[in-house]
């Protein structure tokens, strides 16, 4: 593997920009992580593909980040590539007269939402407060427990290493709590989200109301990841946590936080282990109490993987 081959045969050559050994606590909303071998910050759809071709001839990993916002990077960092999309892919188009919304995956959701909400279009209003770009929260069917983007989604565009570009209708892919049918070896390059007519105050009533009950529940002023376990059927892994009186649970710099517990907040340095140390404690607490094996909602980068 040659990270530095990958680099040189690169910089330059695509439009894309490449930095060696930047630290993943710059990428990610947990403010965690050490450095990435490589990252890319690729414009669009001609470097995205060299720049996974040569990555492959070198034997390079990679992975594409959004901002992070559902991450727990690894404090010894990541030895592959990190590429983030950005130009052409954080495009955003509004058809009022259609009411869809095409958007890259490099977008930021926050502005879908706002594009929604100016154009009078409803239908993403769940989303309204989820960090991140629109291609993590298509990839993780963001929103709530009980509405979600992939409802929305009327056709998607993924790229396919070695193949090419691949085009979905929604009702092709199977949309779950925090999971797709969609094949993970793919790149989310950009979605039509098929919205409703609306009245501009209503959906902007509905939007308040749940960013006041976001605000009101959630630890927003400490860096997080968001939820850090899905929620098990039927159950709120906050409240099992809580219910382990783990609420306040400290490890280092990290916390299980007292306002959620399935939030654990970093107060001031703190590393991938006191986070796991965290999260190892709480799940074997749930598992030994209520014999229910909570699963992970956030993704891991590096640890060897």
């Amino acid at each position: 593997m040659s990270v530095f081959n990958a680099y040189m045969t690169l910089s330059g050559a695509v439009d894309a920009d490449f930095t060696r050994d930047e630290p993943l606590s710059r990428r990610t909303s947990y403010r965690i992580g050490g450095p990435a071998a490589l990252v890319a910050r690729v414009r669009d759809y001609a470097a995205l593909v060299r720049t996974i071709e040569v990555l492959g001839d070198e034997g390079v990993r990679w992975v594409v980040l959004g901002k992070g916002t559902n991450v727990l990077a690894d404090d010894a960092g990541f030895d592959g590539c990190v590429i983030l999309l950005e130009g052409e892919f954080a495009r955003v188009n509004v058809s009022a007269e259609e009411a869809t919304i095409t958007a890259g995956a490099g977008a930021l959701l926050s502005r879908v939402v706002n594009e929604a909400l100016r154009a009078g279009l409803s239908g993403i209003e769940p989303c309204v407060g989820i960090p991140g770009t629109l291609g993590g929260a298509v990839s993780m069917n963001a929103g709530s427990r009980r509405e979600w983007i992939g409802r929305r989604v009327r056709d998607l565009v993924t790229y396919r290493p070695g193949t090419g570009m691949r085009r979905y209708e929604g009702g092709e892919v199977e949309w779950g709590y925090r999971a797709t049918s969609l094949p993970t070896s793919e790149v989310i390059l950009e979605a039509t989200l098929a919205l409703m007519p609306a009245e501009k105050g209503a959906i902007a009533a509905d939007m308040d109301a749940r960013l006041r009950r976001r605000r009101q529940s959630q630890p927003l002023t400490l860096p997080s990841c968001g939820s850090v376990f899905r929620n098990p059927p039927d159950r709120s892994a906050g409240e099992l946590i809580e219910r382990c009186s783990l609420s306040g649970a400290v490890s280092g710099g990290a916390q299980i936080s007292p306002e959620h517990a399935n939030f654990i907040v970093n107060h001031g340095g703190a590393t991938s282990a006191d986070v796991l140390a965290l999260m190892t404690r709480a799940h074997d607490a749930v598992l030994g109490r209520f014999g229910i094996d909570l699963a992970p909602e956030v993704k891991f980068l590096g640890f060897g993987g």
